[in-house]
C-alpha cells in the first residue's frame, strides 16, 4: 500500500528544507547569502565607510644641474683659453664665482728660464692643468696667466671659482705668472703686464685696496716667491706704477 503523505509531513519537510538553506547560507564563504539575486546580509565587520579620496602619489624629487653661472667677458688683450686648450672645466667639480671682489697673486713655483714662445707657454700651462686635475680640482687653478713675454693667457674662465688659495677661492680672481720666483725674479715685461692688467681688473670688477693680496698673505704659502713678494711690498710702500694706483 502506497504511503499516503499527510498535511503534516509536508508542512515539516518544507520547514527542513527551509533551515538547511539557513546553514548553508552560515557556512558560506563571507558570511553572507546570495540568493534569488537579492543582496546579501551586512555584518558588522563589513558596514560600509565614508570614501575618502587616494592621497595623490608624491612628486617626483627633481635633481637639478648644477646652474649655468653668469658669463664673463675675459679682458680685453688676454690671449683666450682656446689657443691653449680644447678641454672644458669639469662643471661636477666646481662652483659658480658669482661675483669678484678680490684678486691673489701666485707664481706657479715652476722655472720660465726656458719659456719663450708661444708654444712653451702652452705645455706649461697644460702641464699646471694637468697636475691641478690630478689633485681632483675641475681645471687650471688659475684664472690669468702672466709669462714672461708680458703675455696674459685665459686660465680657468671666470664664471668658475677657482683653486688658488685654500678655503678662500669664493669671489677671488687668481692671477699667476709662470716662472719659481724663490730661484729668480719676474721679468721687467712680467711685472709690467701684472701692473697694468692688476689695475684694469681692480678697476672693472670694483676692488678695493685691501682686497688685492698675495697667495702668502691669505694661507700658509710660500707663494708667490721671496722676490714677487719684495715687488709687491715695495710697489705697495712706493706707490709708482699703474699697480700701486689700483692699490692706492
Amino acid at each position: 500500500m502506497e504511503h499516503q503523505v499527510s498535511r503534516r509531513e509536508v508542512l515539516g519537510g518544507v520547514l527542513l528544507s527551509g533551515a538547511g538553506l539557513v546553514l548553508a547560507g552560515c557556512q558560506s564563504s563571507g558570511g553572507t547569502v546570495a540568493a534569488a539575486g537579492l543582496p546579501g546580509p551586512i555584518w558588522p565587520d563589513q558596514e560600509p565607510k565614508p570614501w575618502v579620496p587616494p592621497k595623490p602619489a608624491p612628486a617626483p624629487v627633481a635633481v637639478n644641474p648644477t646652474p649655468a653661472p653668469p658669463r664673463y667677458v675675459a679682458a680685453p688683450g688676454v690671449i683666450p683659453r682656446g689657443r691653449w686648450t680644447r678641454s672644458n672645466v669639469i662643471a661636477s667639480r666646481a662652483n659658480p664665482m658669482n661675483g669678484i671682489n678680490r684678486i691673489t697673486i701666485h707664481h706657479t713655483a715652476m722655472s720660465s728660464s726656458s719659456v719663450r714662445t708661444e708654444s712653451d707657454v702652452i705645455r706649461m700651462l697644460n702641464n699646471v692643468r694637468t697636475g691641478h686635475l690630478q689633485r681632483g680640482w675641475a681645471d687650471l687653478g688659475y684664472h690669468y696667466a702672466v709669462d714672461p713675454q708680458g703675455r696674459v693667457w685665459e686660465g680657468r674662465p671666470l664664471n668658475w671659482q677657482g683653486a688658488h688659495v685654500e678655503d678662500q677661492n669664493e669671489h677671488n680672481m687668481g692671477i699667476v705668472l709662470l716662472g719659481n720666483f724663490d730661484t729668480q725674479s719676474p721679468t721687467a715685461d712680467q711685472l709690467a703686464a701684472l701692473d697694468g692688467f692688476v689695475s684694469q681688473q681692480a678697476a672693472r670688477y670694483r676692488v678695493g685696496v685691501g682686497r688685492i693680496y698675495t697667495h702668502q698673505e691669505l694661507g700658509r704659502s710660500a707663494c708667490p716667491g721671496r722676490n714677487l713678494q719684495k715687488y709687491m711690498l715695495a710697489t705697495r710702500a712706493s706707490g709708482r706704477g699703474r699697480l700701486a694706483m689700483a692699490l692706492a
